[in-house]
């Protein structure tokens, strides 16, 4: 098996320093969006690549087998294409959600939202499952990297998005701030 030394989905970036400050960063700057979206577009690319081959390859194995080559399908065979199937949709899903977030923050920087509406729609949705054990090792080894490293790169993500979100949540909403106003305003009469 092929072992490569960087990542090829790290697309250039610096290695372990760069991601440790990004793990560390109580809030979301420009600059770390920018490094953060271009990650999510090579895991996405790295994702459509491995799995589409992935894929390829099983469809290409039963297209050229014969009816009685397919009765002798073994359940491995079978749990394997499951569990490719199933993976790819939980990635591409994972990956698609971390893109929805980045996109909306690169709009608040830009000023096509403003901090009321990202902090309104701009939450990342709870992370998926993941397969189990014996399902991710019934993956290629290529597609598991990329499985592992969505699931990393969306756990980096919602630790920036509850810091962003953990600011916002210390200030009483407007509602409650009006009613205590009240509140005192007839305690005082």
């Amino acid at each position: 098996m092929e072992k490569r030394a960087t990542p090829y989905w790290r697309c250039g970036q610096p290695g372990a320093s760069q991601t440790n400050i990004m793990q560390s960063a109580p809030t979301v700057s420009p600059a770390i969006l920018d490094a953060l979206y271009e990650e999510a577009l090579c895991l996405t690319e790295a994702a459509r690549a491995e799995f589409g081959a992935a894929r390829g390859t099983h469809f290409t194995r039963r297209a050229t087998s014969n009816l009685r080559d397919m009765a002798t399908t073994t359940d491995e065979q079978a749990t394997a294409s499951v569990a490719l199937s199933c993976e790819a949709l939980r990635t591409t899903t994972r990956l698609m959600h971390a893109m929805a977030w980045l996109l909306n923050f690169r709009a608040y920087f830009s000023g096509e939202l403003n901090a009321f509406q990202l902090r309104r729609f701009g939450r990342l949705p709870p992370a998926q499952e993941v397969c189990s054990a014996e399902e991710l090792a019934a993956l290629p080894l290529p597609a598991r990297a990329v499985v592992e490293a969505s699931c990393t790169f969306y756990e980096r993500l919602a630790r920036l998005d509850v810091a962003f979100h953990r600011g916002f949540e210390a200030e009483p909403p407007a509602l409650e701030h009006l009613h205590s106003r009240i509140g005192r305003a007839f305690a005082a009469c």
